[in-house]
């Protein structure tokens, strides 16, 4: 970030302790040091120019300016007017932000208390009588000024709003669904015909035009216009160590909802599904070696706590013994990893996030996300999840071993070699099903994802057929097994 510049004004035989002192003070403050580059007339190496001029292209160039104001009115021009009143109507001309100073004195110049006048006919000034009440007053204005503009925050990220995007940045369409999944599955006031300002309001993500960074994270369709790191990188690998080269590497963008979706199908499509038989009827049960529970909400905390200021990534890394769900984020003070194991007060680094995706069901309750991780792995006779702070949060979820279990995992050579999805895909199909029956009986949340990796890839084999294939977005679409996919089924185990 460029510094910004702070032009400070004064007459130059008055305040010449003040003017140094305050230049030290915003070049090496810690805070201020960061933001502000200050500038007084003692400073300007010899030029070939005249110095009234190079003070007025100082403000011209400046970015806020300071006055300080005191006895002296200076000496005037032909014209009667002092340096220090032509720099005031300069910087009052180009609209810079003006912090007035007056030192309280017994005795001031006429000029001088007409000028004081002015300046507070159109802002307010700041009274002071010693150095250190004035370093006081002007480190509470340039944090006032950090404030305002956003440069430090004083409330959670998500609730900051953003500098540059607008309303126009958001997917009104995007807002209309969640309105309505909401509606449906929490009760939410409002539905998908109410007009998209009330319902951002009421969920506190807008003012006026201006739009919170948890908006842009929700509704925006490329948050990483913005955000450049709000992304999920997924791994697959085959060793027990993160290794090179990686068997299977994805970078989910998007929306949060949508890094979400991606993400857990990422994971449930590398993992082990269990498939009951058919002994008690046509249906089969099925079930995957981490619970989809678990997985889910250790990738939704991992997107919903993170600290987005960071440059890091949410990373989720899949081995063949453990999951591990990685954020650039810190446990709220007061809270420890003990403390996770159990029922604990919901700190949201994000709230304003975490409430939405609440709304959307994606978190089944606020504030339970740890333990319902845990009793989700403990209740599926998994050992108990592990929790690290380092750099970054890490959830570890442990996997069920593959021994004794009906798997989908190939046993025979086949000409074409089908991809795990596929198999599932297989494994799972009853008569007919459509897209949403084939999604709720795999848990899995993206379209976009079944379609390819499953669908697609089964019909390209001629494992799938679809009922309507000469219109693949029939309403009414469906898909079924072909003989082939029938035959090629036998090669994998599917039993108790």
């Amino acid at each position: 970030m460029m510094r910004k510049k702070v032009f400070i004004s004064s007459v130059q035989t008055e305040f010449a302790e003040e003017r140094h002192m305050l230049f030290e003070y915003l070049t090496t403050d810690p805070l201020l040091g960061i933001y502000f580059e200050p500038f007084i007339f003692e400073n300007i190496p010899a030029l070939n120019s005249s110095p009234s001029m190079v003070f007025i292209n100082e403000v011209v160039n400046c970015d806020i300016y300071i006055s300080l104001l005191g006895e002296l009115y200076g000496n005037e021009d032909t014209n009667g007017i002092s340096p220090t009143e032509k720099e005031y109507d300069t910087a009052t001309l180009h609209n810079k932000i003006r912090l007035i100073y007056v030192k309280h004195v017994e005795v001031r110049e006429r000029k001088e208390k007409l000028l004081i006048k002015k300046a507070e006919s159109s802002i307010v000034r700041k009274s002071f009588v010693s150095p250190d009440e004035l370093r006081t007053a002007v480190y509470a204005s340039l944090v006032n000024y950090l404030i305002e503009n956003e440069f430090i925050r004083t409330s959670p990220f998500d609730a900051t709003y953003h500098s540059e995007a607008t309303i126009e940045d958001l997917n009104e369409e995007k807002i209309r669904d969640f309105a309505d999944t909401a509606h449906k599955k929490r009760g939410f006031p409002f539905d998908r015909n109410t007009d998209i300002i009330r319902i951002l309001t009421h969920l506190d993500l807008v003012k006026g035009n201006r739009v919170t960074n948890a908006a842009l994270l929700l509704f925006s369709d490329r948050p990483q216009r913005f955000f450049i790191t709000s992304e999920v990188r997924c791994a697959h690998f085959h060793g027990l160590k993160a290794t090179k080269p990686i068997p299977s590497y994805q970078v989910y963008k998007g929306s949060a909802f949508e890094m979400i979706d991606s993400a857990v199908d990422f994971v449930l499509s590398k993992i082990n599904l269990y498939v009951s038989d058919r002994s008690n009827g046509a249906q089969v049960d099925v079930q995957y070696d981490l619970p989809i529970k678990a997985v889910t909400e250790a990738i939704v905390n991992a997107v919903a706590h993170r600290d987005y200021t960071s440059n890091a990534s949410v990373q989720v890394m899949l081995f063949p013994d453990r999951l591990e769900v990685l954020n650039p984020g810190r446990l709220p003070v007061g809270l420890t990893i003990e403390k996770l194991y159990h029922a604990h007060r919901s700190i949201p680094a994000n709230p304003l996030l975490a409430e939405s995706l609440y709304l959307f069901g994606t978190i089944e309750r606020m504030g339970t996300g740890t333990g319902d991780i845990v009793d989700a792995c403990t209740e599926m006779g998994l050992k108990r999840p592990e929790f690290k702070q380092g750099s970054g949060f890490e959830a570890i979820l442990f996997r069920k071993s593959s021994e004794n279990h009906p798997t989908t995992q190939p046993t025979t050579q086949v000409t074409t070699q089908p991809t795990i999805q596929v198999i599932k895909l297989l494994s799972i199909l009853d008569a007919e099903m459509s897209m949403d029956e084939i999604m709720l009986k795999l848990s899995l949340r993206s379209k976009k994802t079944v379609r390819e990796n499953y669908i697609n890839a089964a019909i390209a084999m001629g494992f799938v057929a679809p009922l309507h294939p000469d219109t693949p977005n029939h309403p009414q679409q469906k898909y079924r097994k072909t003989p082939r996919g029938e035959e090629h089924l036998g090669g994998f185990v599917i039993n108790d």
